[in-house]
């Protein structure tokens, strides 16, 4: 939120006064001078709001809308998306969508609950349909996403992310230059498949050593697509060097490492999301 502007007219004395100097040869009047005193706190002011103002967050999205060879339909599971959404912007951020390739991000048909009221508001804004599928246009591929115009990035689950984030490398490039400029980089449920490849410029994977939660191969089990999916989440994050911290089948279970915030599942999006504000807020 951009702040008041802290002074007032009143601070000022603009009655006309005597030139400050006839003697000298000056003739300044004193309510010029009064007049450049009162442009210069404008400018200072202008300088200051720039300085606090917010920047965005990425809220990424996957391209991908086929369950593996199922013939069912995926894509981004609409309540990772809209939750996250809604308390970013409520915190200050304005949100930018975006997906490792660009253009049109499919929506997971099970997920279309309207009923919600974060759902709802999403869809309103963002939701529209393309040769029949249901799902956002317009997001911002991320190889055209500049890393210092935006304080975060977070990803969305859905199981389409399972198929594209892993292996994709502006993805992978744009995570790792966000989190070493000091921003935060968050994920919920099946969205930590972004950070299985993403490593550091030291070459140490983003997740080495640091508290994860994800969507666990229980509830993978739980919903019957162990051996749909590509990889298991849990499985290859642990091998990456990730701490897993599970909790109980499909309940919130967000945990924040530093600037890294992962939530376990769709109930875990609200906590993950405000665990992201308060990582910008404190800056470690």
């Amino acid at each position: 939120m951009t702040p008041p502007v802290s002074f007032h007219l009143s601070q000022f004395d603009w009655r006309f006064s005597p030139p400050v100097s006839l003697r000298s040869g000056l003739f300044v009047p004193c309510f010029l001078m009064k007049i450049f005193a009162f442009l210069a706190a404008i400018m200072v002011t202008l300088v200051s709001v720039q300085a606090v103002e917010k920047k965005p967050l990425l809220l990424v999205l996957t391209n991908h809308g086929a369950l593996g060879d199922t013939g069912e339909a995926t894509g981004f599971f609409l309540g990772e998306a809209a939750h996250p959404w809604e308390i970013f912007e409520a915190g200050g951020h304005a949100v930018q969508l975006a997906s490792p390739l660009g253009g049109f991000a499919p929506v997971d048909p099970k997920s279309l609950d309207i009923d919600d009221p974060a759902n709802a508001a999403f869809w309103k804004k963002f939701g529209t349909e393309k040769d029949g599928v249901r799902g956002v246009n317009g997001t911002l591929a991320l190889s055209d996403a500049k890393p210092t115009d935006y304080a975060a990035i977070f990803f969305a689950g859905g199981h389409g992310t399972m198929w594209d984030f892993a292996d994709s490398k502006p993805l992978q490039e744009i995570t790792a230059a966000i989190y070493e400029q000091g921003g935060a980089v968050g994920a919920v449920c099946h969205g930590p498949a972004a950070l299985v490849n993403v490593r550091l410029p030291d070459g140490k994977p983003l997740v080495s050593g640091r508290k994860v939660a994800t969507f666990t191969n229980a509830e993978e089990e739980a919903v019957k697509l162990t051996n749909v999916v590509p990889f298991l989440l849990e499985t290859k994050l642990a091998e990456a060097g990730a701490s897993i911290v599970p909790g109980p089948n499909f309940q919130e279970n967000a945990v924040r490492d530093g600037r890294l915030v992962t939530g376990q599942n769709p109930a875990s999006a609200k906590k993950a999301a405000t665990l992201m504000l308060e990582v910008l807020g404190t800056g470690n």
